[in-house]
């Protein structure tokens, strides 16, 4: 997938130039009135008065952003009504810094009422209403502001979201707003307005574009370092909410999950493509630190088999993250006896020239392990055909071995490539792989544009070990919690199952052929060990997911928008869940100065 900089960028990009037609304009007569704000939020989530010129509505201005694709500037009624549906706040779009308004004015603004849609209609985001190719006049200057609404565990609702409507596609653009029943309602109903939070934990560090997530329910599924634990599609864990900076980006702290931002942090409440509802903050609390610090797992026995994956997140050769992860490779994962690694690109990485080899890559990674002071690791992968397995164009990522040649041997059958498929054979009474390493159905559709399967056969202390290193189809494209349309769809999901229907049978192939075989599944699954992915891939007992073995709290290796997270996992078979012991080594997700997004996992068993 591309990389998150280039992503977010090109989004940003489109959203600037898009901003005046990702609009939802209503077929209704176009006419100015003077209203309230108000009777523009309306109670619903679009504006009765969408695509209608309003003039004299009186406001006064509570934050002003100059910087980004969409500046302007908040007003607030300071004289509510006494609707809680009904938000008191309005965003009023200028498109560039605006100028003459000053916080503290009291305005009266006229304009186009619209709904603007971050990141474009089809993104099944919700609308953003404001007034767009506005007149401003300022009335009065240094009037007192209205007082910020307190969002707290109390005022935010246990249930996320109403069921969309069926009539409408599953949205909930017209469902009357329910503030006190739902969470997205309410956190709707103060869409504009100045609102504020008090001593609010960390539950998503600080990420490179100045934000971070916090929750107002310390206590709503925590994790054992302070995040919030993802559990289910139905627990979506109300009290998280994203924070940004109204002002100086160089201010904004820089957090780690488990931190709080103690007193008040206080600002509009917005809403964006990249999280929903968020503070921005003109007030910002003091960063008090939770002195999170990276974990470190135990290392294995002489007669255990560590077996770990990692996704390096992008890793080329001329990246500077080098020594950083081979440092996590030897001290915090303890050396694996056999390392998944996932997003190894070709030798020039994101140039697209054609290259796909990653010999360069792969040994200066081991180069740093052994100036770390692990071991001399050997290597096994197979390269892409160019283009061919998705992720950042030109980059080629794959998976690839490492593998400890002190302890472990790798089973090397000729004739593996980029196209040609690996298969089971018996010889002996045992199972083994036709080709070592080998690709799993590489030309089936259900790998197109994405990664084919890694598959080798190991020995260690005499007895064989099948390894599958995976990373399925990415969620790109999937509808975000925040969406109008809830439940929302997860398309993504499509090609995964069928990716994890066609590894669980190579699995069987492995178990029909040898019942007793230890057979390991791992990699960046893409998906929850609760999912549906997940239950595909362990079939009928073939596999299990490991890491629900853990506690609940502690089972995560990745945070998204303040959500801890399992996308990486390890799935076993049979013959290895008698006995073995399974870590999430929280090293990266959790951290403002994370090297990959993805914490490692970890088996140790006997064979």
């Amino acid at each position: 997938m591309p990389s998150k900089s280039s992503a977010r960028l090109a989004a940003l990009t489109v959203a600037a130039a898009c901003s005046a037609v990702s609009t939802i304009v209503l077929t209704t007569p176009a006419h100015a009135d003077a209203v309230r704000i108000h009777d523009i939020q309306g109670t619903t989530r679009m504006s009765p008065y969408a695509g209608r010129q309003v003039t004299d509505v009186t406001g006064i201005v509570t934050g002003i952003r100059t910087y980004g694709s969409s500046r302007g500037f908040w007003i607030q009624d300071p004289n509510p009504d006494a609707d809680p549906a009904t938000s008191e706040g309005v965003f009023v779009f200028t498109g560039s810094a605006p100028k003459g308004v000053a916080v503290g004015d009291l305005v009266t603004v006229g304009g186009t009422v619209t709904e603007y849609v971050p990141g474009g209609a089809a993104s099944g985001n919700q609308s953003l209403t404001q007034i767009t190719k506005p007149t401003v006049t300022v009335v009065s200057s240094g009037n007192q502001l209205p007082a910020a609404t307190a969002v707290t565990a109390k005022s935010v609702p246990a249930a996320y979201a109403p069921a969309g409507d069926t009539t409408a596609n599953g949205s909930i653009n017209a469902l009357p707003l329910e503030p006190a029943k739902y969470a997205l309602d309410h956190y709707e109903s103060l869409e504009g307005m100045t609102v504020r939070v008090a001593d609010t934990r960390v539950v998503g560090a600080t990420d490179p574009y100045t934000e971070l997530w916090v929750t107002v329910k310390p206590h709503e599924n925590r994790t054992r370092n302070g995040g919030t634990v993802y559990g289910s599609y139905e627990s979506q864990n109300t009290g998280r909410l994203q924070i940004q900076s109204l002002g100086s980006t160089a201010d904004f702290p820089k957090a780690n999950v488990g931190d709080t931002l103690a007193g008040t942090t206080a600002g509009p409440l917005d809403f964006n493509q990249f999280g929903g509802y968020t503070l921005v903050a003109s007030e910002l609390g003091t960063l008090k630190s939770a002195g999170l610090k990276r974990e470190t797992t135990t290392a294995q026995r002489s007669s255990e088999l560590a077996v770990a994956t990692y996704n390096v997140e992008n890793l080329d050769p001329a990246d500077d993250t080098f020594a950083a992860h081979a440092s996590a490779i030897v001290n915090n994962l303890k050396s694996p006896d056999i390392v998944s690694l996932e997003e190894i690109q070709d030798n020039n990485g994101a140039k697209n020239d054609g290259t796909v080899a990653a010999d360069q890559t792969l040994t200066k990674l081991i180069d740093a392990i052994v100036a770390a002071g692990g071991p001399k690791y050997d290597w096994r992968a197979i390269d892409p055909a160019d283009g061919a397995d998705g992720g950042e164009p030109g980059g080629n990522i794959r998976q690839a071995f490492l593998f400890n040649p002190e302890r472990v041997s790798f089973t090397d059958r000729a004739g593996g490539d980029a196209t040609t498929a690996t298969g089971v054979t018996k010889i002996r009474g045992k199972a083994h792989l036709t080709l070592s390493p080998g690709r799993i159905a590489p030309a089936d559709e259900a790998w197109k544009n994405s990664r084919k399967p890694l598959a080798g056969e190991f020995a260690f202390r005499g007895r064989t070990v099948f390894v599958i290193a995976n990373h399925f189809n990415s969620k790109g494209g999937d509808q975000g919690l925040t969406s109008q349309y809830q439940p929302p769809a997860r398309s993504s999901e499509t090609q995964r199952h069928q990716q994890a229907t066609l590894v669980n049978a190579f699995v069987k192939d492995i178990l029909d052929t040898q019942k007793n075989a230890d057979v390991i599944a791992l990699g960046d699954i893409n998906d929850f060990e609760f999912s549906r992915t997940a239950q595909l891939l362990e079939g009928r007992g073939e596999l299990w997911s490991a890491i629900k073995s853990l506690p609940r709290g502690e089972r995560y290796s990745y945070v998204y928008q303040g959500n801890s997270q399992v996308l990486d996992q390890i799935l076993i078979s049979p013959s290895i869940r008698c006995d073995f012991e399974y870590d999430s080594v929280h090293v990266n997700a959790e951290f403002n100065d994370q090297i990959s997004d993805h914490d490692p996992q970890v088996l140790r068993f006997r064979p």
